[in-house]
């Protein structure tokens, strides 16, 4: 399942997010979201969401 839909994304799934610095290289950071940062309902390139590591990415993938 991608990203794209903000109704498909809850605090405390585990999901793999790209970070800013990645974008270029696609490389995935994986983590449970802490709360999500995007406020329209979808978004091409992914909801943006906060880790509980504190990482700020868009979300690529949804594990659970």
């Amino acid at each position: 399942m991608n990203g794209t839909n903000r109704s498909a994304i809850r605090a405390g799934q585990r999901v793999a997010i790209v970070l800013k610095k990645d974008q270029r290289s696609g490389e995935l950071t994986e983590g449970i979201v802490q709360n999500v940062l995007t406020k329209s309902p979808t978004h091409p390139h992914g909801i943006k969401v906060r880790l509980e590591s504190g990482a700020i990415g868009r979300v690529k993938k949804i594990l659970e």
